[in-house]
């Protein structure tokens, strides 16, 4: 690199257009991420106040993600057809509507207020399905490779900052006021947002604050800068058929979908069952529940943008991209396992320290967003995130209902420690023995020229 392009891409750096607009994506993402939680908070006193019983409140749980699952492909071809943003705020004023209602299933008779929240959750995870590819596409957009990997773990640690932000004041708004707050100060304040992203939020080519340098930077440094400007000018179309045979018939995506399910099973532990653990596995009240969440939160949201640092300065000394991811993800992965200790310590201190160091883990392996960018045919990226999507959230259909027949038949959160600390330990090995080689799949000549309206 000549001395010229050095000093442009110090004076870039400079530029924090691409950070501005990575805070932003991760405000909504925990947004997204508290809505998909609040539940676990509102979820003793509201079942105490309908009579639910563990199983119902494990389908009940399960439901966002049932929507969630069927969402995930039909969202990632609405991405790679139309503009990533207009499609995110849409989404997020209308899971947030759903969100608002469900403050109100109180008012129907038990059996269909059971039935209403369902619904309610289920349409809420048919719209969020889009959010996490869409999250990719401005990423993959915004951010050159060697910057990628901290970045999608930032907005990938939103989990976390979700449980800082938003557990600890869920948890006194339905301590102090009543559960039905929890539903109706997440909706509002999520419609409020959709306004502001739309009025907020541009691709980099039309951004009004970007610089030229900041601009050249991300386009000599591997950003997808062009990616929603192809879908403006009609250069991409729908996924064409056989698309999704490519991604299915490689070990290597078999390996990394194996562990976003084993990495999402202990994701969906941690937002639905968690709470009422501490609560009745450990005695404690719901008030302290929402604060004593956010010592593991924090270690989640540390071990997170490590793990991408890590991928990142991997990549800057030379590494390869398959050591970049694998390195964070393995390493995290076998440290979550360790939560199965908790089954061996009576003690809160133990416990909340056993959790921090899991999510911790969990953290340092959220890299697997950046895996899919790195992997995907570029014509393809919103269905590639989208069937990523698809089998990471099965595990949250199996997870809420497989704990919840495990307390059914035990009464005891032990073998619900041993089902989480299982995945945790199948994530790594999948990584280890199946992922192999991370390279760029390409699409056939023709499944190419028909993504791209004719250019092969």
């Amino acid at each position: 690199m000549s001395a010229q392009a050095v000093l442009s891409a110090v004076r870039a750096r400079h530029h924090y257009v691409r950070y501005n607009v990575l805070a932003l994506i991760l405000l909504v993402t925990a947004v997204n991420l508290g809505d998909r939680a609040n539940l676990s908070i509102a979820g003793a006193p509201l079942a105490k106040e309908l009579g639910l019983g563990s199983v119902q409140m494990g389908y009940v749980f399960s439901a966002f993600a049932w929507s969630y699952v069927i969402g995930q492909l039909p969202g990632g071809w609405l991405l790679d057809r139309f503009s990533s943003i207009k499609v995110y705020a849409a989404a997020l004023f209308m899971w947030s509507f759903f969100t608002f209602l469900q403050g109100y299933v109180d008012l129907l008779s038990t059996a269909t207020a059971v039935a209403a929240l369902f619904a309610l959750r289920f349409l809420v995870g048919l719209v969020e399905a889009p959010i996490y590819p869409a999250n990719n596409y401005i990423v993959a957009a915004w951010f050159p490779l060697q910057e990628r990997g901290l970045a999608t773990s930032i907005f990938s640690s939103a989990q976390y900052v979700a449980v800082v932000l938003f557990v600890p004041l869920m948890g006194t708004l339905s301590h102090v006021l009543s559960w039905h707050w929890v539903f109706w100060f997440m909706g509002g304040f999520g419609m409020l947002l959709a306004v502001y992203w739309l009025a907020a939020m541009r691709a980099p080519d039309r951004h009004p604050r970007v610089s030229a340098g900041e601009l050249a930077y991300l386009r000599e440094n591997g950003a997808m800068i062009d990616i929603e400007a192809n879908k403006r000018t009609g250069k991409v179309g729908a996924a064409p058929a056989g698309s999704l045979v490519v991604l299915l018939k490689s070990r290597m995506m078999a390996g990394v979908y194996l562990g976003q399910y084993c990495i999402t099973a202990l994701q969906y532990f941690f937002i639905t069952w968690f709470p009422i653990y501490l609560v009745k596995g450990r005695g404690m009240d719901l008030l302290h529940v929402g604060f004593v969440a956010t010592l593991p939160a924090i270690c989640g949201f540390t071990g997170s943008i490590l793990g991408g640092a890590i991928s990142d300065r991997v990549l800057k000394r030379g590494g390869t991209v398959t050591m970049a991811r694998k390195i964070p993800f393995v390493s995290g992965m076998l440290l979550a396992s360790l939560l199965v200790l908790c089954n061996f310590s009576d003690s809160t201190a133990v416990i909340v320290a056993l959790m921090s160091l899991a999510l911790f883990g969990k953290g340092l392996a959220q890299v697997g967003l950046a895996v899919v960018v790195d992997t995907s045919p570029p014509e393809i990226v919103g269905l590639a995130t989208g069937l990523f999507g698809v089998a990471g959230n099965i595990a949250g259909i199996i997870t809420p209902i497989a704990i919840g027949y495990l307390l059914a038949l035990t009464h005891s959160f032990i073998g619900a420690m041993y089902f989480v600390g299982a995945h945790a330990m199948v994530g790594a090995l999948a990584y280890i023995f199946i992922v192999g080689k991370l390279e760029r799949l390409e699409l056939p000549p023709a499944l190419r020229a028909a993504a791209t309206g004719g250019a092969a």
